[in-house]
């Protein structure tokens, strides 16, 4: 890291009320249709027109959201009104009628906030459902009337975009530079159907810098590519994944004037995406452990990440996990199947510190250390393939009957 700046994961986030220039607010409007009372609207904007950069699932399959999206992100990335979210229905396969709900989802925001700049429209949960456009226009309204800087609508925000999740994700990070404090904060939502590009996820990260759209995106691609695109819990891409950054330009600095402060700010995005990445994989649906694997000394950055998926993915390695057992075995087996050149002669494998393999032969004295760590509820897989100096490391979990059980029905 650059001694001339300083970058600190805060704490205790509280989420986007962490960063200066921003309301936010959320509301019931029953979208499950299950009178649960549960949050399902959350409205976002600032101060001031934002900037925008934003990244979205790589599924041929995509819901109408992300296409409106897209074509926001398109047409004038740099004067956002900012963003409208629903949980409960992920507008996805839902044809023409889809899109016009979409799009009068952001008409709504555009004129109750009487901010009358293109707003973003996300939405998560069941696909295949229309949504309930007037129940949602309905609570567009109620959350426009009560936009605030405040820490608790900023945590009901961060509420109202859960569907399969325990608990919210919150994170923020400061730039210390110059004597002057800059902001990164965000929140995020992801439990299960998490498999990238992307991962099955939304993820709203503000700041209090401004930038052109260029360079933000740039920076959100080079972050998402080390972090949200790192993670995987049961191997499906989902149709709706989106992560959007927001730049409201409140601090007076720009990453597009300082290249210090802009390499102090891609550091400090990557942190930020890492600790929310790192927070859905934690609350994967019915997981019990997360495991990170670390795949190193291949001939190429996508041999090695090749390698890391087939592992990760494995039902087989990943019911090992659950069942605490390091069975080696299973591993290099998914290893093999990556398909690239691998020898078996060659592997050396560790659980944490402990070797399991050395230049391929099993290191069987150390079963009972193998099987400690694999107890935990975290550890780490290395795979060296000693065949070049790429590398690539992918944040996964355990399969349990539970998940099953859970996912039979919606």
């Amino acid at each position: 890291m650059d001694s001339q700046f300083t970058i600190n994961a805060q704490e205790n986030s509280k989420g986007l009320f962490d960063c200066p220039g921003y309301k936010f607010s959320a509301t019931a409007v029953d979208i499950r249709d299950n009178q649960s009372g549960q949050l399902d609207i959350a409205l976002i904007v600032g101060n001031t027109p934002l900037k925008s950069a934003a990244v979205f699932t790589q599924n041929d399959v995509t819901a109408a959201p992300v296409d409106l999206c897209k074509a926001v992100l398109k047409g004038n990335p740099e004067k956002i009104g900012g963003i409208v979210i629903n949980s409960g229905n992920a507008n996805a396969c839902t044809g023409n009628n889809g899109m016009a709900d979409a799009q009068e989802m952001s008409a709504s925001a555009q004129v109750t906030t009487n901010i009358g700049l293109p707003f973003y429209v996300c939405s998560t949960g069941r696909i295949g459902r229309r949504l309930p456009i007037d129940k949602i226009s309905a609570g567009i309204d109620t959350c426009a009337k009560a936009l605030k800087h405040c820490p608790t609508q900023a945590l009901q925000a961060s509420q109202a975009i859960l569907t399969s999740d325990t608990c919210e994700k919150l994170a923020t990070v400061t730039i210390q530079y110059q004597n002057k404090t800059f902001t990164l904060a965000g929140m995020a939502k992801g439990a299960g159907m998490i498999e990238p590009n992307m991962a099955t996820m939304l993820a709203f990260i503000v700041t209090d810098l401004d930038g052109s759209h260029t360079s933000l995106q740039k920076c959100l691609s080079q972050a998402n590519a080390q972090t949200f695109n790192c993670i995987s819990i049961d191997g499906d891409m989902s149709t709706n994944d989106t992560v959007i950054l927001l730049a409201n330009g409140e601090s007076g600095a720009s990453i597009d004037e300082d290249p210090i402060l802009a390499q102090a700010f891609q550091e400090a995005l990557t942190l930020i995406s890492e600790i929310l990445a790192k927070k859905i994989v934690s609350d994967g649906e019915k997981i019990t452990k997360v495991v990170t694997l670390e795949i190193k000394g291949c001939s190429s950055f996508e041999d090695a990440e090749k390698v890391a998926r087939a592992i990760g993915n494995s039902l087989l390695v990943k019911t090992s996990f659950y069942g605490s057992d390091p069975n080696w075995g299973r591993v290099v087996d998914a290893a093999g199947y990556a398909r690239v050149g691998l020898k078996l002669d060659q592997l050396n494998l560790h659980y944490n510190e402990v070797p399991a393999l050395l230049s391929g032969i099993p290191q069987e004295h150390h079963t009972d250390d193998w099987k400690a760590i694999t107890q935990k509820k975290s550890f780490t897989i290395t795979l060296d393939l000693n065949q070049g100096d790429q590398s690539f490391k992918l944040i996964t979990t355990d399969l349990s009957e539970a998940y099953v059980d859970f996912n039979k029905s919606e």
